[in-house]
């Protein structure tokens, strides 16, 4: 039987290991929905199908955004309260925050239904894939609640220790995308909706078994006094963290629009070739972004219990495991970047492969550099420090998207690519020296604090 894991205790290195690998290959098999779906797209369908697919998929990243922040909100409070041993308030805390959550996704799939063909003009989406990308994206939103729904129940299995348990849901439901994708479009002989309501009837199974695995588990917790069903001053605490994360994605995804907007100005092929690239680079940027949270969670129960001595050492066996993940991902989009865009499309033209092999040469080689940013990322999250965490993240944002616009005037898309690396980096320079500042001088300030104590003895 899975335990719940106390994050408080053990050597750091070997704590974060067996807790965030878990993580790392539930983050894999979660982008296999959308990898499927493109590769689905791209190789049965056609290359307008692959862009549309991927013009939609921006768009969603805005819903994904707000579910993010529904999971970062209730994963850090309930981490804390784990960590004090506060079991009452944790159960209120998951209460609140389950509460909260079916509010905020039912105004957004209102909203989303409203806006959806008006997001999609925004961006300038071409005629030949318009109808499309508003199909894919329509169901797309019918499946929201199963997408936050699902993102709070991870939430609350990491606040516990257990990374393990999302991990056979996500494997279990990835692969079976996989498989319901290609009996719907090579089976069934349909298209686009094809592919979305695959990914639709997986999605609700992995959140429906997650949904339910979470009640038996806090069921296993015995209080004292009975669970509140809402707490306004919980609800507090969790917006503190959730509201800044969800700007945070949510920014970020308006600037992905702004970018895909600039991008769509270079036709189908250009479009078709950056989604398949993109694809691959989320798959890294998400994974990392999840080992990420995995920090959060450990700063926060440590925090919670008291021992903010542990979070030094934390970043430092943090910030290797990122790097070993990240060095092989590194070289293998750089060196082997054409047959991996290529397994997104059958038929393709020069500038859809060109465009997607560029794209990957030029992200790639920084892979490091935004691994470390999203590990400091993930200290001043679970500490609470949002104010410190917001102004690293928009700082990458605002860089990109204004760099996008300035330099694809220039150097056409690729100069649209070369963003990425300058707002990574300059961004991982302010992340890292918010940590420093908050935790890595506290250290050495405690440390030189007891040896004078010693010598004075």
């Amino acid at each position: 039987m899975i335990q719940n894991k106390d994050l408080t205790v053990g050597e750091p290195s070997k704590v974060l290991r067996n807790f965030c690998l878990p993580m790392f290959g539930s983050i894999i098999f979660q982008q296999l929905y959308n990898i499927a779906d493109s590769f689905v797209a791209g190789k049965l369908i056609g290359e307008e199908a692959l862009a549309a697919v991927g013009n939609s998929y921006e768009i969603t990243l805005i819903f994904i955004a707000f579910a993010f922040g529904c999971n970062m909100g209730c994963s850090v409070i309930v981490s804390q309260l784990f960590g004090a041993k506060k079991t009452a308030d944790m159960k209120t805390a998951v209460n609140t925050s389950l509460i909260t959550t079916a509010a905020v996704c039912t105004l957004l799939m209102a909203a989303g239904f409203a806006a959806s063909g008006g997001l999609l003009a925004l961006i300038q989406t071409p005629d030949n894939i318009f109808a499309d990308s508003l199909l894919y994206l329509n169901i797309y939103i019918l499946s929201l609640p199963f997408v936050f729904f699902y993102n709070v129940a991870t939430g609350i299995f990491s606040a516990l220790g257990d990374s393990k348990t999302p991990f056979v849901f996500l494997a279990v439901s990835s692969t079976a995308n996989v498989g319901v994708d290609i009996l719907f479009v090579a089976g069934f002989g349909m298209g686009v909706d094809g592919v979305a309501w695959a990914t639709f009837i997986c999605q609700g199974v992995s959140c429906v078994l997650a949904v339910v695995f979470v009640f038996r588990r806090l069921a296993e917790f015995k209080t004292e006094k009975k669970a509140r069903l809402f707490s306004s001053e919980l609800f507090r605490k969790i917006s503190a963290v959730a509201v800044p994360s969800i700007l945070q994605q949510g920014f970020i995804s308006a600037g992905n629009i702004m970018i895909q907007g600039v991008i769509n100005g270079f036709g189908s092929g250009v479009i078709a070739g950056y989604s398949a690239a993109v694809k691959l680079n989320n798959l890294v940027i998400t994974s990392l972004t999840t080992l990420g949270n995995g920090v959060s969670n450990y700063t926060a129960q440590n925090i919670g219990a008291g021992r903010k001595e542990r979070i030094n050492a934390g970043f430092k066996a943090a910030l290797k495991l990122v790097w070993i993940i990240s060095i092989p991902l590194s070289m293998m989009y750089f060196f082997a970047g054409k047959p991996l865009v290529m397994l997104f499309m059958e038929e393709s033209t020069d500038t859809a492969v060109q465009t997607g092999v560029m794209f990957l040469k030029v992200v790639a080689p920084f892979y490091m550099v935004i691994a470390a940013k999203l590990t400091s990322d993930g200290i001043l999250r679970g500490a609470g420090l949002m104010g410190r965490f917001m102004a690293a993240t928009f700082t990458d944002l605002i860089l990109r998207v204004a760099l996008a616009f300035i330099l694809s005037r220039s150097f056409g898309a690729t100069g649209i690519w070369a963003a990425w690396p300058i707002g990574w980096f300059i961004s991982t320079v302010l992340s890292v020296s918010f940590y420093i500042s908050a935790f890595a001088k506290d250290t050495k300030h405690r440390a030189c604090t007891k040896f004078r104590k010693r010598t004075v003895k």
